[in-house]
Formats: structure tokens, sequence, C-alpha cells
């Protein structure tokens, strides 16, 4: 029996979730139920997309993306963990941790009563892992797909001492045209802005997309709202366990050196993330866990 047969025997759940081996030999998971369907693949536990019925894709994923073992994926919810952006001291680690090139297990696959699909990963970790991340924890991912997609990213310090961890929920969203999008919620929150050298400024009124966005806004608890009139719809953005809140677009100009986004991919995907950045970062006691929750819906305009 191979691998495929081995995960769809032991986790596999008849016209509901379905493993199987992509054209570049990556393993993904394909769910469908009576609300949505969505696809995750094993490496990253990443969510490439999220379709609820009769409507338009969530989640933007690049036509460019490359599915290579060991490298991210462009678009879907990248788990960053277990710290965001550049390593604090080693300049040499990975930006945005290793969860979202390592492999994780498929700990549960459950259909719920109410008609959802809930899928439980967790990281494996390895002798690499540990080079970089030498502290006792574990690390879950809880995905709920239904009429609105939970996910639940559960970090518990299984060690003798304290931990210190940052950490999101790297998501692209997918719209018709960036700039005819608001995003709402983040009114009156300062933010670090990385283009201007993270200067630190105060955001007045809706968030609109003209040029290169890379900020974070901290003191942000609020749901966020993207509206977009091209599709018709607003994608609320709850959160759990999260201060601070990232918002992306690279813009022309740097999109065109990245190499995987695509022609003019910039303008169907805006990234707003659910996380603990900057100085909002996660302290965990022995035997404590954190929970960074977040729920994406959709309603007409």
């Amino acid at each position: 029996m191979n691998k495929i047969s081995r995960l769809n025997a032991a986790s596999g759940i008849p016209e509901q979730v379905t493993f199987r081996e992509d054209a570049g030999g990556m393993t993904v998971v394909e769910v469908k139920n009576a609300y949505s369907t969505a696809t995750i693949a094993l490496q990253g536990a990443h969510v490439l997309s999220w379709v609820p019925n009769d409507a338009h894709p969530v989640i933007w994923l690049s036509g460019d993306a490359k599915f290579v073992p060991g490298k991210s994926i462009r678009g879907g919810i990248t788990v960053c963990w277990p710290w965001f952006g550049a390593h604090q001291t080693e300049s040499s680690f990975p930006a945005h941790g290793f969860a979202r090139t390592t492999m994780w297990a498929v700990v549960e696959t459950q259909a719920l009563d109410n008609g959802e699909t809930r899928l439980v990963f967790r990281l494996v970790q390895d002798e690499n892992t540990r080079g970089l991340w030498p502290y006792s924890t574990q690390l879950e991912y809880r995905i709920t797909v239904g009429e609105t997609l939970d996910i639940d990213l559960v970090t518990r310090n299984t060690g003798k001492e304290s931990v210190v961890i940052g950490d999101a929920l790297h998501t692209y969203f997918n719209v018709e045209d960036v700039r005819e999008v608001s995003i709402y919620g983040l009114e009156g929150c300062p933010y670090l802005d990385k283009v201007e050298n993270f200067k630190r400024k105060q955001q007045s009124g809706a968030i609109k997309i003209n040029q290169e966005v890379d900020r974070i806004y901290l003191e942000s608890m609020q749901d966020c709202i993207i509206e977009d009139p091209g599709l018709a719809r607003r994608i609320i953005i709850s959160k759990r366990g999260s201060h601070s809140t990232v918002v992306w677009n690279p813009w022309a100009e740097t999109a065109a050196k990245m190499g995987d986004l695509g022609e003019n991919g910039y303008l169907n995907m805006v990234c707003v993330e659910t996380a603990n950045a900057a100085d909002d970062i996660v302290t965990i006691a022995p035997g404590d866990e954190h929970h960074l929750w977040s729920r994406y819906q959709v309603e007409a305009l």
C-alpha cells in the first residue's frame, strides 16, 4: 500500500475527505461538504483554497505558485511560526520560521454533526527543526471547513521553561481588483510601515491600496472587513489570541521581482494577516498553550 492509499485508509472520509498527490508530487487533502470545498497541502499544512458553494474563491493562490519540497507556496494561508519576519538574532534562519516549509502529520479528520469537516494536523519535528528551535513545544493546526473557514494554530509548551513566540496566519484573499477594495476595522490603530523603514504611523479611515503596502497594525483586536465591490461581497475576518494585524500587497515593482506572483497577480490579492508580530509577542508558561484563532466568512454587499 502506497502513502496516499495509507492516508485515505487511515484518515479519508468517503465523499468528504480525500488524499491525493498533485502533478508535482506534493500530497494534498481535498475536502468537500454541504457548505464548501477546500484543499490543503501537507507541506506547511498550507490551505491552498477555500470556496463556499456557488461563490468565488475566498483564498487566492498564484497561478505561478511553485510546489517544491522545502519551499514556501505563493498564496493560500501560510503558517508563520515560531517567529514572524526575520529571526531576532540569527540572520541565516528562514524568515517567518520553518512551519510553512515543514511536513505536517494528519492527527484527525472528522465529519461533524452539523455537516462541517474538521481536520487536525501536527508539525513533524526532526533534527533540522530542532536546530532552529531547540525548545519543547508541540504545534497543532485545527481547520474546520464549512459555511465559514475556522483555523486554530495551537502552540503547547511541553517543557520546563517559558517560551516566547511570534506567529501569523499569512492569508492571501482573492479580490476582483485591489484598487477598488476598502479594508475596515483598523481605523485609529498605530502601525509600523515597513516600506518606510518601520516608521510608526496612525491609520485614518479605511485602508485603500494603490501602492506597495507592508504594515504591522498594533493594538488591533477588532474584526477586519475586506469590502470588494467587484465581487459584490465582504470578507469578514474575526480573530482571537492576536493583538496585531498585517496588511500586505507588494504592488507592481516588488511583485515583478518575486517571480511567482503571476502577471499582474498583485491586483487580485491582498493579505490581511491575523498575527502576533513586532512587539506583540507571546510568552507561554510551562504546561500552557496559546491559540491563534481566526474565522473567515463571506456576506453579500
